[in-house]
């Protein structure tokens, strides 16, 4: 009996008063009033944070337009758009894909001369007269 008259008195855990038959809290009737206006509030504050983000990022886009200006350069998508059109000039009127480069010594046939002399010179005597045959 000991432990109801602590329930009773308010010492205990805070369940065991509603278990008895103890008065309910009841809900705050501005509660419904107070929650809108914390929703109303979040929503101020996310577009005050847009609109802060949105004017940071168009002084960087001016900052780097002014940079493409004194240095010549393009937007990166400009670019791209540009090279890609290229392309699809290059290859309007063929059937095949475009040919890649040849890297550099690579079927060159006076490249390969040239190589050939340059080794020739650093061989023995006998070596060149077999290797010229």
């Amino acid at each position: 009996m000991n432990f109801v008259m602590k329930a009773a008195l308010g010492g205990g855990p805070p369940d065991v008063g509603k278990m008895l038959g103890g008065e309910e809290k009841e809900e705050d009737p501005d509660a419904a009033k107070k929650e809108e206006e914390r929703q109303e509030a979040l929503r101020q504050q996310e577009e005050e944070r847009k609109a802060k983000y949105a004017k940071m990022e168009a002084e960087r886009e001016s900052m780097r337009q002014g940079i493409r200006d004194k240095y010549g350069l393009k937007k990166r998508e400009e670019a791209e758009a540009e090279a890609a059109a290229a392309q699809e000039e290059s290859a309007a009127g063929s059937l095949t894909r475009p040919k890649k480069a040849v890297p550099a010594g690579c079927g060159d046939e006076e490249e390969e001369e040239s190589i050939m002399d340059t080794v020739m010179k650093y061989l023995p005597g006998p070596l060149q007269d077999m290797l010229k045959k």
